[in-house]
């Protein structure tokens, strides 16, 4: 079992940063692949961000390349999704999860349907 809890969101203007933590608990944790997904109003979930650690990969959406980071620590069950350059576009409910690591082709990670834990979301909403 794995529990997440997301916290971080806000309210910022574009082009500015926020910093969103994925608190873990459970022993499995450090044996999962973390990702971080997004849903804005009136539209399916999407992808962001997975960092394969079994293949020392990680996997970004196009959307968010060169803006946005995914880190993990875990010493402390926590992964981190730093963004920076927000846009008005970037205003979703953020969802951390974990998948398990056997999926044997990187592209399965940008599958929500592939993750068994999520959050319970954080908003984060861009001004412009």
């Amino acid at each position: 079992q794995v529990q997440l809890v997301e916290s971080g969101g806000g309210l910022v203007q574009a082009g500015g940063s926020l910093r969103l933590s994925c608190a873990a608990s459970g022993r499995t944790f450090s044996s999962r692949i973390m990702g971080w997904f997004r849903q804005a109003p009136g539209k399916e979930r999407e992808f962001v961000s997975s960092l394969i650690w079994s293949r020392g990969r990680i996997l970004y959406a196009d959307s968010v390349k060169d803006r946005f980071t995914i880190s993990r620590d875990n010493a402390k069950n926590t992964v981190y999704l730093q963004m920076n350059s927000l846009k008005p576009e970037d205003t979703a409910v953020y969802y951390c999860a974990a998948a398990p690591t056997y999926y044997y082709s990187d592209s399965a990670y940008y599958d929500p349907r592939k993750y068994d834990y999520w959050g319970q979301g954080t908003q984060v909403t861009v001004s412009s």
